[in-house]
């Protein structure tokens, strides 16, 4: 080992980070309000620190210093110096070995100790206290490294917006229990690339797989004593690392090769990310990084008492996007993702968290979403915002500004309920099915920046909505009571699995028509990994903390008659979508351009064929609706696609508006396995059952 120096070279103050230039290594970490940072180095275990050097220069308030001959593998974290002094939002304790933001690599997990506190835990001055034991030795160490990866001849698919499928799935459950998987692989980012994966998206005809978090994130404490674990991962520790429990051999490159071997299949990578809060918790969690380098920057505070963190995430504390450095980190972030591993967009977690600046509440014109739209490389990809936090007007549905996706909950739950038997639905539902225009026609944006869903990995599963009433979470140890209480769920007559043939029937029915619905609406339709199949969660509608066969897919379903009669089902609907561009427009339709005498882009019928009037809308118990678009073919014929549902419990026969066309059975959720073909005027649609239909000629 070569000899280390006394003290350390100056060195830059960019990049951020730990950066080996063939020669040595140079460290720069931002505080605005450090009197000293030190740079700690540790031996190949982590255990034991070999030796400490104050970083020699601060410069634009970055600290930075240079290590020649260092190389990459080298274990380091930092120590900051400055006040303890809460009231005022500082919280520096040297004594706290703190992680680099930029770490690239961890060695080493989090070993939860009330060492990790800047406070001694227990004390009745709580917070105020200072705690002077040493947290390097339950502390991961960051882990210089140099990225190198041949990435030559990858294409990214760019698959356009409007012609977007998502598939929404965890990197663990999605392979943990697939037989064709090498068992040290299941439940990795390599497993991601194993055939048997891809030819299953391949089959579906999804475009996206959207991973759940992989960046580094913390167990928690109080799920750990419980027994359980974090297995949703909604908890970073690291904004530039991969989660090591994803890692089969340790190799970065192992997620870099699924990537680029899903590019290859036509499939895009979206990474849901979670820069709205981090593992530090309250002002009463532990010090672990960015609270111990400059607790009053990273971290939005109570401006009348800055000893307290304010909450609008419900993890206790909100990292502070008006920080033009805190913005710089994210930004950093997620360009390291889009180009060191080729991620082709971002689900941003409690997106409306940033997008609030100080006390002005959100705003679409904030910082964060100006950067990303204006960055010459994260301005194309994929970018989808969760529009809600707890904060203060903190729905923000449809208020985020161009360039951006939002996932709309308001299809979900209008969708549950129009077939789960609500009344006064219609109106909402030919909303969400055109596209919600309502919330998001404006600023020239398009449907497609509805992101449309039925459910998500937060809630129960498809199979679930329709075999509960309610939720079934006692696994989680909290008395059954986390979760939504509100799931617009129905059993159909029994509560979870059921030898009763009808209730088995009316539940797949239900299943495959709210499948259709998703499919047949304008916006981009998110499909949760395994509701192609049957998976269930056993009513459970909160299963973060289930890193067990709970969360994990079951392949045995999807081998089975039913599962594959269900895959089949979805890959057809995702085929006749991409067909037929009358089902994915690109603009939105509000029935006012006549497409020939008397037919418009969209119009809205009920079962007799009727337009719908204004008593019609009204009408609480209208449970029938037969949404119809047209458009001319390019060599002139007239195109008419309809949905026909019935969302009632008795079955309706319902008389086409054909215009004189024949019209032809796409498919059909009540008979799932029937070919295409020719139908008459009339149909009969048993409850519970939605049909695609289409017609094209010219009119009467």
């Amino acid at each position: 080992m070569t000899p280390l120096p006394e003290r350390l070279e100056a060195g830059a103050p960019y990049p951020l980070g730990a950066t080996f230039d063939g020669l040595g290594v140079n460290f720069a970490v931002f505080s605005a309000n450090a009197e000293r940072i030190d740079l700690c180095l540790f031996d190949p275990s982590g255990r034991k620190e070999i030796a400490r050097f104050p970083l020699p220069e601060c410069t634009d308030e970055v600290w930075h210093g240079y290590l020649p001959d260092a190389r990459p593998g080298q274990l380091y974290g930092f120590r900051a110096y400055g006040p303890y002094a809460p009231e005022q939002g500082h919280r520096f304790n040297p004594n706290k070995l703190l992680l680099d933001p930029y770490a690239r690599r961890l060695a080493g997990q989090l070993r939860w100790t009330d060492a990790l506190h800047g406070y001694h835990v227990g004390s009745p001055r709580s917070d105020l206290s200072f705690d002077r034991r040493d947290s390097a030795p339950a502390m991961p160490k960051a882990v210089v490294s140099a990225d190198a990866f041949d990435w030559d001849g990858d294409r990214r698919p760019n698959t356009p917006w409007s012609e977007t499928v998502i598939y929404e799935a965890h990197v663990k459950g999605l392979t943990a229990l697939l037989e064709e998987v090498t068992p040290s692989e299941r439940g990795t980012f390599a497993a991601l690339a194993h055939p048997k994966v891809i030819a299953h998206l391949q089959r579906l005809g999804v475009t996206a797989l959207e991973l759940m978090p992989v960046h580094a994130f913390t167990q928690d404490r109080f799920l750990q004593e419980r027994g359980l674990s974090n297995y949703w991962g909604y908890n970073t520790l690291a904004f530039f690392a991969p989660e090591a429990r994803y890692l089969a051999t340790g190799s970065h490159d192992e997620f870099r090769l699924a990537v680029r071997r899903l590019h290859a299949s036509g499939i895009e990578v979206i990474l849901d990310v979670v820069y709205n809060h981090t593992a530090e918790g309250s002002e009463l969690g532990p010090t672990l990084s960015l609270r111990g380098l400059d607790n009053a920057t990273y971290y939005r505070l109570l401006a009348d008492n800055p000893r307290h963190c304010i909450n609008d995430t419900g993890t206790g504390n909100s990292l502070n996007m008006a920080s033009a450095r805190v913005v710089q980190m994210v930004a950093d972030s997620l360009r390291y993702w889009a180009q060191s591993f080729r991620i082709d967009g971002f689900r941003f977690d409690l997106g409306v968290t940033l997008g609030r600046e100080g006390d002005a509440g959100f705003s679409p014109g904030a910082a964060f979403f100006d950067v990303l739209r204006q960055d010459p490389v994260l301005g194309r990809l994929k970018l989808i915002s969760e529009p809600w936090d707890i904060g203060p007007g903190g729905y923000q549905l449809g208020q985020h500004p161009p360039s951006f996706a939002e996932w709309n909950d308001k299809f979900r739950d209008t969708t549950r309920r129009f077939w789960k038997g609500d009344a006064d639905q219609r109106p909402d539902l030919a909303a969400r099915l055109s596209g919600s225009g309502d919330l998001f026609d404006r600023r020239a944006r398009r449907p497609w920046a509805s992101v449309n869903m039925l459910t998500a990995h937060d809630g129960m599963t498809l199979n679930d909505v329709v075999s509960y009433d309610g939720r079934h979470n006692e696994a989680n140890g909290e008395n059954g009571q986390d979760g939504h209480s509100e799931n617009y769920s129905r059993n159909w007559g029994a509560e979870g699995p059921t030898d009763d043939l009808a209730i088995q029937d009316h539940r797949d029915r239900v299943r495959r028509s709210m499948l259709t619905t998703l499919m047949a609406s304008l916006g981009t339709p998110m499909l949760l990994g395994g509701d192609e199949f049957g998976r269930t969660q056993n009513g459970n509608n909160n299963a973060y903390c289930q890193d067990n066969e709970i969360s994990w897919f079951d392949w045995s379903l999807a081998a089975s008659d039913p599962g594959q009669a269900l895959i089949d089902f979805t890959a057809r609907l995702i085929a006749l979508r991409k067909a037929h561009p009358l089902l994915r427009a690109g603009a939105f339709l509000y029935g006012q351009d006549e497409i020939a005498p008397g037919v418009l882009d969209i119009e809205w019928f009920d079962e007799r064929g009727q337009r719908l009037s204004e008593d019609d809308w009204r009408n609480p118990e209208g449970r029938a609706l037969l949404m119809r678009r047209a458009r001319r073919l390019p060599d002139g014929p007239l195109e008419l696609i309809a949905l026909a549902m019935n969302g009632a419990a008795e079955s309706l026969t319902f008389v086409l508006p054909t215009e004189g066309l024949t019209f032809e059975r796409l498919i059909d959720s009540a008979e799932p396995d029937a070919e295409p073909g020719p139908v008459d005027d009339k149909l009969e649609l048993p409850g519970g059952a939605a049909v695609i239909l289409r017609g094209v000629g010219a009119p009467e």
